[in-house]
């Protein structure tokens, strides 16, 4: 039975991830192919199994259009090693730069993402200018 708690907490936490994800990509009123492609390459590295993927991404669907705040999302994602956080931030990066421009709204979440995560500035741009410089 501790297995099973120990899955359903998991699938729960990827689900959020995933919504942070799809909020990062609709933030622009433009989700793309291209950005659900990211996503779930995103999730299979956090260990989301390919049968799964399509699942997870309906039920955070739900979730991010359901709710109005971010802190849903980053909970707890800020307590996770810094590693795994900063797949999350550069999966981000990815998603605001697949259509090689970031406007204002984007740049503004990352921000108000920053301080949530407790990523300092300085890594917070070096992500950036990494994604970005691949994505060009």
């Amino acid at each position: 039975m501790f297995f099973k708690k120990e899955e359903t907490k998991n699938n729960n936490f990827l689900t959020k991830v995933c919504a942070l994800l799809i909020h990062a990509a609709k933030i622009d009123e433009n989700y793309t192919d291209k950005e659900e492609e990211i996503i779930k390459k995103t999730l299979n590295e956090l260990g989301v199994k390919d049968e799964n993927i399509s699942k997870t991404i309906e039920e955070a669907k739900l979730i991010e259009e359901s709710s109005n705040q971010i802190l849903d999302f980053t909970r707890e994602v800020k307590n996770l090693p810094e590693q795994e956080k900063i797949k999350i931030v550069e999966a981000l990066w990815s998603i605001i730069y697949s259509n090689k421009n970031a406007d204002i709204y984007e740049t503004n979440l990352m921000r108000r993402l920053a301080g949530l995560l407790y990523i300092d500035n300085k890594t917070m741009g070096d992500i950036k200018e990494k994604i970005k410089k691949n994505s060009e």
